[in-house]
């Protein structure tokens, strides 16, 4: 049996805050609040100002796109 006088519940959707300024998003450019702190957010990535934390050192990171058995030839 099912209780007819309470209605079911809904999720609510509640916009969250710009990680640029902080002010409300909007639905255009969500998650940002305007166009200016998107392209704020795309400058940051195209100068790699955010980072991934690894566990592997520059030279590890070099190493990996080898093949094995391959030297470096000095330029």
């Amino acid at each position: 049996m099912t209780d007819k006088s309470n209605p079911p519940l809904r999720a609510v959707r509640i916009m969250a805050k710009c990680p640029i300024c902080e002010k409300t998003g909007t639905a255009e450019y969500q998650p940002f609040c305007s166009k200016r702190c998107a392209n704020i957010d795309l400058g940051r990535w195209l100068k790699e100002g955010y980072r991934v934390e690894t566990e592997e050192g520059p030279a590890d990171a070099e190493d990996a796109g080898r093949e094995p058995g391959s030297t470096r030839q000095a330029g």
